[in-house]
């Protein structure tokens, strides 16, 4: 019987170490700030990397005030057709998973928060070339509409609460989403949150799957470079500043032709301002204000103005960037400090460096015979009128014609150059 006992705990131990070898890991990654292109990108590589992994589950920590509906929509595909299942915990405290957040946050295999965040605010904000109208407007919550209301009936959610976090803004405490079925845990922790789900039961794509988290080991994926400078850039803060850099070293080099630096440094800010407002819709109209603002800074250093045209440029500057991106409180929204920044560093430009530029490329050559036009110097010889002589100029002798009767040692103007000889008159005459 002793040995009988022996024999089974032996092979239990063995049971026990192999499931401990074979257990997979958890991948985890974080999510922070707006919803673009990049992150949606780099998510999507990160569902592709786990599932190759045959990792036990993707843990996404979860941060984000909103963002592109395109981008959180390409999210929310990647997860419903991710090969294991994903993870979405909105943490730390504090975090929230607002607008686009709120969406995938619906769409996740498991729905986690943690204590002191928040859920909810999904309703789609217009913009673009020109605000929606309210028909077109209402077309756009109904289809946002239904679209989180078949999220959460996929999830086996609350659909009440998908649909009025579209059509009301609402939004929840974690608490609040535990107790209506909007998520199914709330943990204080990764570690609390892979214990509390162990032994659940999720579908994923390729079947029902039974969660082994429980002591996992945690892999972090960290964003990659390509990834993290594409989400900067993407910031239309950012955005913003590297158009206007763009457009003043382009605009720089072009009245100080030369100079290569600001064209360089222009030329590569505008082409990563464009790539930016590739993912960031913005007004037409707040794009042609700026434009005309650069015009009228163009002609306030061509034509006597007195300022008002720099002026003029500078408030059409900053009401075409109030446009721009015109939806406050969004995480796509331009800041007032940095439109203000810009208005500022837009009147030093104007009337500082640019002024000084065009005036030093309009002002009289100081270099070479042109230079001597206009200088003053000495007779060394007599000039008859009509007859040729010596003068000094510049600690320079040169052959010298006059119209006029010169003495030695008198002081001269030189009035025109004639190849090597210059044309002089007498000083005061």
């Amino acid at each position: 019987m002793k040995r009988l006992n022996s024999i089974l705990a032996i092979i239990g131990a063995v049971i026990l170490f192999a499931s401990l070898s074979y257990a997979k890991d958890v991948y985890t990654v974080r999510i922070q700030g707006a919803i673009n292109p990049p992150v949606a990108g780099f998510l999507g590589e990160c569902i592709e990397k786990a599932g190759k992994a045959d990792a036990e589950v993707l843990l996404v920590l979860l941060d984000t005030p909103g963002g592109l509906d395109s981008s959180m929509r390409d999210i929310v595909k990647g997860i419903m057709d991710a090969p294991i299942p994903v993870v979405v915990y909105v943490a730390p405290s504090g975090a929230r998973a607002a607008s686009a957040g709120a969406i995938i946050l619906l769409a996740s295999h498991v729905a986690a928060m943690a204590p002191g965040t928040n859920a909810g605010a999904a309703h789609p904000v217009s913009i673009g070339k020109e605000k929606a109208d309210e028909v077109m407007m209402k077309k756009v919550v109904s289809d946002a509409e239904a679209y989180s209301k078949s999220i959460a009936a996929k999830r086996g959610r609350n659909v009440d609460f998908a649909a009025k976090a579209v059509t009301q803004s609402i939004s929840i405490t974690a608490k609040e989403a535990l107790a209506q079925k909007v998520i199914d845990v709330v943990a204080d922790s990764t570690d609390d949150l892979l214990t509390q789900i162990d032994g659940r039961t999720v579908e994923t794509k390729e079947g029902k799957v039974v969660l082994q988290t429980k002591g996992a080991r945690k892999v972090e994926i960290e964003m990659p470079f390509k990834y993290r400078f594409l989400a900067y850039i993407s910031d239309p803060n950012v955005a913003y500043i590297l158009m206007m850099i763009g457009i003043y070293g382009i605009l720089f080099e072009f009245y100080s032709p030369g100079t290569i630096f600001p064209g360089v440094i222009g030329g590569i800010s505008l082409i990563l301002a464009l790539y930016a407002f590739q993912a960031i819709p913005i007004s037409f109209a707040g794009l042609a204000l700026i434009l005309l603002g650069i015009v009228f800074f163009i002609l306030e250093v061509k034509i006597v103005s007195h300022g008002l045209l720099g002026i003029a440029g500078i408030v059409s500057v900053v009401i075409g960037s109030v446009m721009l991106v015109d939806i406050p409180g969004s995480p796509l929204a331009i800041s007032f400090t940095t439109i203000l920044i810009v208005a500022i560093i837009s009147a030093i430009f104007v009337f500082g460096i640019l002024s000084f530029a065009v005036r030093a490329q309009l002002s009289r050559v100081k270099t070479g015979s042109e230079g001597l036009l206009g200088e003053t110097g000495t007779a060394r010889t007599n000039i008859a009128a009509g007859g040729k002589g010596k003068v000094m100029v510049h600690g320079e002798l040169w052959n010298a014609r006059s119209d006029e009767v010169i003495g030695e040692g008198e002081e001269i103007v030189v009035t025109a150059m004639e190849k090597l000889t210059v044309k002089v008159r007498k000083k005061g005459g």
